[in-house]
């Protein structure tokens, strides 16, 4: 059996399936076994998808007009595609650049081989990149990782501001741009300085800050 996915980005109507739709019925999909949503392809609620995902058995094939209609990005289609080849199911493409994909056939098993292999490329090139980077920042002194939040500055204000009993700690953290857990890191709720805050103000010789 074939079933079909169709996918626009926009909700509001200024997109319309009509293309999709027709181009799916013209390669045998029955219009019961049509499935559609009006959402970005990055984003992951996706409930047409979902209910595709499900309704396909084993000998089925999963039928969309061009690959980005599927993934959210490579790696999402190579593993999507891959997960269906595992429960048997069939994935075939109609036009665009993967219109050569069909995973029923030997030659479209290639193709989709292909950018599987492209996909763990990309995911190797990302890696490497992330580890040369956080190498450069440890040879210039910056240990990399998650971005800082508490500042020597922010955890001066944020003493005096809890000194004051009529501080309200959600204002201030918003004011500050930090989070409660952050500010109750550095600061007891009479402004005394907890352990983080002191080893912030020992710092020497380096921007004060410390990880959120």
């Amino acid at each position: 059996m074939l079933m079909g996915y169709m996918r626009v980005s926009k909700a509001d109507g200024s997109q319309v399936t009509d293309l999709q739709r027709d181009a799916l019925l013209a390669a045998g999909v029955d219009l019961r076994h049509l499935y559609e949503d009006a959402a970005s392809g990055r984003r992951d609620d996706r409930p047409g998808l979902a209910g595709c995902l499900k309704a396909l058995r084993v000998g089925d094939t999963l039928v969309v007009w061009k690959l980005d209609r599927l993934g959210r990005d490579l790696r999402h289609l190579v593993n999507t595609v891959h997960d269906l080849t595992i429960r048997g199911i069939g994935f075939r493409v109609l036009t665009g650049h993967g219109v050569s994909i069909d995973t029923t056939s030997p030659s479209g098993k290639l193709i989709f081989g292909i950018f599987a292999a492209l996909a763990e490329f990309e995911r190797e090139l990302i890696v490497e990149r992330t580890r040369a980077g956080l190498a450069a920042a440890r040879a210039r002194g910056r240990a990399g990782g998650r971005p800082y939040k508490m500042t020597t500055a922010k955890l001066r204000l944020a003493m005096a501001a809890m000194g004051h009993p009529e501080t309200r700690v959600g204002d201030l953290c918003t004011e500050l741009g930090i989070t409660r857990q952050t500010l109750y890191r550095h600061v007891g709720p009479g402004g005394a300085l907890r352990e983080d805050g002191k080893r912030l103000l020992n710092r020497r010789n380096t921007p004060g800050v410390v990880p959120a």
